[in-house]
């Protein structure tokens, strides 16, 4: 791999029809939602395990138990990790130090699965920025972000803030800065969380509806 000592964490949901992708079940249904979760779910971890930049884990919620988590670790040889307790931020916090402790990990970039665009291409970007900056910060169009890599956790970065606001990419470059972190940004992508957001699904591999 390109870079051996750093691992990407990938957060998802089990895609169980009324807990997955929820804010898209006004439009698609509960089943269409849940359907569209796992398509994003497989081409991302098939996508970047293809690419061998780096170990993956995939932290996993409610648990590790639901079929595709199994199948993708059997396919794709990605480890799986329960998600702890919390809010988001608790949860993104907890996996960062977790692994950062790890004896051979030097980096971290946590991203989900919701973003068709976050390609191999950009994932080495962040990988590669890391090896001389404190952090990455990968911004979404709706003003949170597809991916944050660091190279040590502080739970600035993760508590207090509006999950899910357009304010969590500026907060976060805010606390970066009170820290006197040098950073990397990478381009804007776009996320597929709301039905407006629905024009990405031919890159995730079409749109089901119930």
């Amino acid at each position: 791999m390109r870079f051996p000592t750093a691992c990407v964490l990938v957060f998802a949901k089990a895609p169980l029809p009324g807990q997955a992708k929820t804010r898209l079940i006004p439009a698609l249904g509960a089943q269409g939602a849940a359907r569209l979760h796992e398509r994003l779910l497989r081409r991302t971890v098939e996508r970047l395990a293809s690419a061998g930049l780096a170990p993956l884990v995939l932290f996993c919620a409610p648990d590790c138990t639901h079929r595709i988590f199994a199948e993708l670790a059997e396919r794709h040889g990605v480890r799986l990790m329960r998600q702890c307790a919390g809010d988001l931020g608790a949860r993104l916090y907890g996996a960062a130090c977790a692994t950062l402790d790890a004896d051979a990990v030097d980096n971290v970039v946590l991203i989900g699965c919701d973003c068709p665009d976050l390609d191999a291409a950009y994932l080495a970007a962040a990988l590669g920025a890391l090896q001389d900056r404190d952090a990455v910060l990968g911004p979404a169009a709706d003003g949170g972000y597809v991916l944050l890599g660091l190279r040590r956790a502080v739970p600035e970065l993760f508590t207090d803030m509006p999950w899910g606001g357009a304010q969590v990419a500026a907060l976060t470059r805010q606390r970066m800065q009170r820290l006197g972190w040098r950073w990397r940004e990478l381009p804007v992508l776009r996320d597929l969380d709301r039905p407006e957001d629905l024009v990405l699904v031919d890159s995730a591999g079409g749109e089901e509806r119930e």
